[in-house]
């Protein structure tokens, strides 16, 4: 099997490094775009996470010149209407760390009941080379929002997602459950064909 580069169309380290721990068993090497010198942003103007998530790969597929994977992930909470949305990461605002956004989801959410607090993490994951799309896939995790923030893995939103069936948020995960359950995990897995089908031509 040939060796790959795989551009994952982020900033975050963090992110690279858990697509790196997901396709683990792909000969392939992870870079993120600040590797390869993309310091800019793509404008996410996708009113859904399949549409930001296309915009993302394709614009830097082409930028680069490297099969890039992209993502758009975001927190859906049904007491607020399916909020953040695909605003999560820009929720309350430019300029706020992720701790202040997730302090200010537990304040909107100060009245709701235990019950009422049901979530969801959704994650669409997009394909593409220079050519343009190659494949989209998406992936889902149930869960609430903790009464408080608990745990020190993962990022974003993590400490206070809690995953009923593990009865921890999802920062308390060991990264291997975490790898195996979370959103971005499933979305991966739904395309793992698609990339080995790739990988392989």
């Amino acid at each position: 099997m040939d060796h790959r580069t795989f551009l994952v169309a982020t900033h975050n380290k963090g992110k690279v490094k858990e697509y790196r721990e997901l396709l683990e068993d792909l000969d392939a090497s992870w870079v993120g775009l600040n590797d390869v010198g993309i310091y800019w942003d793509v404008e996410e103007t996708g009113t859904t996470f399949k549409e930001n998530a296309g915009l993302k790969a394709t614009s830097y597929a082409r930028a680069s010149g490297i099969l890039t994977l992209a993502d758009d992930s975001g927190l859906e909470v049904d007491a607020l209407g399916g909020e953040p949305g695909v605003y999560t990461a820009r929720f309350g605002g430019a300029g706020l760390t992720s701790e202040e956004r997730y302090q200010l989801l537990l304040q909107k959410l100060a009245q709701v009941p235990w019950e009422q607090r049901t979530a969801r993490f959704r994650c669409v994951v997009a394909l593409a080379d220079t050519d343009g799309m190659l494949a989209t896939a998406d992936g889902a995790i149930e869960g609430r929002i903790a009464l408080a923030p608990s745990g020190t893995g993962g990022f974003g939103y993590d400490p206070v997602f809690y995953v009923l069936e593990e009865q921890v948020t999802m920062a308390q995960l060991p990264v291997e459950v975490k790898n195996r359950i979370s959103h971005r995990a499933r979305a991966l897995a739904a395309l793992r064909p698609r990339l080995v089908e790739v990988f392989g031509g």
